[in-house]
């Protein structure tokens, strides 16, 4: 499990300063879902049957959760995206999730999304 990325830690701070509600509840499933979308990108990575169970494990702590309904329709389509727990399918996932984060919780937080994506993609590339 990653300690914490400049975008998760960057998602810490606007969670603890959001007000109870919708808006909270959708930046901590924005925030799971990117902790574990990383920890997909890890060299080496962990086996396929924990990655295929963490991804299980978030759907079930996401459907617990008041977001917003896009946002909801967003969050259920990434994860039949992850679920084959691939690198590939958490960067689809991601930027699938951009436009209803912006619509849904603000263009400061779809920002975050975006600049987590440009990162994962550059340590894709890194060797």
């Amino acid at each position: 499990m990653t300690f914490g990325s400049p975008g998760t830690l960057a998602l810490l701070v606007l969670l603890r300063d959001a007000a109870r509600g919708t808006k909270r509840d959708g930046l901590f499933a924005i925030w799971l879902t990117l902790r574990v979308i990383e920890d997909l990108n890890l060299d080496p990575p962990y086996a396929d049957r924990l990655n295929r169970r963490r991804v299980v494990s978030l759907e079930h702590r996401l459907s617990s959760l008041t977001v917003p309904a896009p946002l909801r329709r967003a969050l259920a389509g990434a994860l039949g995206l992850m679920a084959d727990g691939t690198p590939k399918g958490g960067h689809l996932a991601l930027m699938n999730l951009v436009a209803p984060v912006r619509e849904s919780l603000g263009p400061e937080v779809a920002e975050l999304l975006t600049k987590a994506i440009r990162a994962l993609k550059d340590a894709a590339k890194t060797p």
